[in-house]
């Protein structure tokens, strides 16, 4: 089973490009942020010819959350986090899919910093925290995958001392990063590539993508009892050298079969 989270930066403008990747990756399940499109917009007809079901959460310009699948309908759980300081955004989406209960979200960026949108951020960080805390009490197989935008370790950011007053590599927004992932989460990528620059974003500026300036804020955090399945996490970087493309590439993690009950 193959999950990916993707960032598609505008879902009807790089609707080419999505669907390019889906044909040639071919996962099984995919988190989609930033739709920048209201509900009637999303393109669901196309998406169910690539041979994708999906559920979404959009919103006029900005946000917007999906879930696709093409392995069974999803079975929506849950339209917006708990607790969030402004529902109105439309940043999470759940649901049950293949035997698994994925969370997609897209957390706040948060600059300028100080601020109230730094403010939000850390409030809405909070209100995940809290979330998470009860999906890993439920013991179910379950992850959390989006655009996280933190950087968590100074290896996941090209030259981390250009970045230390910036809202996704300030200390309090890595240390409640820190305090989700010690609720007993596997952040997927980093445990595969222990000890690798492994970036999931490259600004658009600068020719970074070319220069290798890039970031890992693109994360699939997984539950113990998938953790135990995890067998491969990549990141899809020449998608991001596309043309017409995202400022994200696509993340995607492979899981075995989960063993039966006796």
């Amino acid at each position: 089973m193959i999950v990916a989270t993707y960032n598609v930066n505008g879902v009807n403008g790089r609707l080419p490009v999505l669907l390019r990747w889906l044909a040639e990756r071919a996962p099984d399940v995919v988190c989609l942020q930033e739709l920048k499109a209201p509900d009637d917009k999303f393109p669901h007809a196309a998406l169910r010819d690539a041979g994708y079901e999906a559920l979404w959460h959009g919103q006029k310009s900005w946000n917007g959350v999906a879930i696709l699948s093409r392995i069974g309908t999803p079975v929506e759980t849950r339209r917006g986090l708990p607790g969030d300081p402004d529902p109105a955004q439309s940043r999470y989406i759940e649901a049950a899919v293949g035997g698994v209960l994925i969370g997609g979200l897209y957390l706040p960026n948060g600059n300028p910093r100080p601020g109230p949108k730094f403010d939000y951020k850390l409030a809405w960080f909070d209100a995940l925290i809290a979330h998470a805390q009860s999906l890993i009490d439920a013991g179910v197989p379950v992850m959390l995958a989006g655009d996280f935008n933190v950087m968590p370790t100074e290896a996941d950011v090209y030259k981390p001392e250009r970045w230390t007053e910036d809202a996704l590599f300030a200390p309090p927004v890595r240390d409640a990063f820190a305090r989700l992932v010690a609720q007993g989460w596997t952040d997927a990528l980093r445990h595969v590539h222990p000890d690798e620059t492994i970036y999931t974003f490259w600004d658009y500026f600068r020719n970074a993508y070319a220069r290798g300036a890039g970031l890992r804020i693109d994360h699939l955090l997984l539950s113990p009892a998938l953790a135990a399945r995890l067998t491969d996490a990549q990141v899809d970087a020449h998608v991001r050298g596309w043309e017409k493309t995202s400022d994200h590439a696509p993340v995607w993690i492979a899981l075995s079969k989960a063993k039966r009950r006796h």
